[in-house]
């Protein structure tokens, strides 16, 4: 058995998008896309804490949809606790909303920094220093709430394997 709720997490440019299709076309699940990109794309990266509260709500407002539909598995890519880490990386800081959200996943997958960087209009954090940056506060984040998580390396289908590999033993360890 598969965890219900699968999220993506980790710095910009580590393939969460690309696995995250893989894996609800393999699983059978529904995908719910990345809102902050979306977000980004209309607004621009200028974001401000509001902006940023804003993304963190309407990507949980669609979570909770497709759940209620039955969605099973889910699979996130990101989701509000990835949005708090881009309040750290930005401002340094995060609005209370983030620490007070308590809809998380079952079961993350954290994507290591081991892909090259590839800027793409939306990513702003790619110098070798800022996405170490990025990628110990993400890693922080999940050991800080205590959640299930499993470490995702590789290139190619051996990243893809390697995020079949931690969902089926998180299935067995439930």
């Amino acid at each position: 058995m598969i965890p219900r709720t699968i999220c993506l997490h980790g710095p910009e440019s580590v393939g969460k998008t690309t696995i995250a299709r893989r894996l609800a076309e393999h699983l059978g699940g529904e995908l719910l896309d990345e809102y902050g990109r979306d977000y980004a794309e209309t607004h621009g990266i200028m974001f401000t804490m509001r902006d940023l509260v804003e993304i963190a709500q309407n990507h949980d407002a669609g979570a909770h949809m497709l759940l209620a539909q039955g969605a099973d598995p889910l699979i996130l890519d990101t989701d509000p606790l990835m949005t708090a880490v881009w309040a750290d990386m930005l401002f340094g800081k995060r609005d209370p909303w983030f620490d007070a959200w308590t809809g998380t996943a079952d079961f993350y997958l954290l994507f290591d920094i081991d892909l090259p960087w590839v800027a793409d209009g939306t990513r702003i954090f790619g110098t070798p220093q800022l996405r170490r940056r990025f990628f110990d506060l993400s890693k922080a984040e999940l050991e800080r709430r205590g959640l299930r998580w499993a470490l995702v390396q590789g290139e190619g289908e051996a990243r893809f394997r390697n995020a079949m590999a931690a969902i089926e033993a998180a299935g067995r360890a439930c």
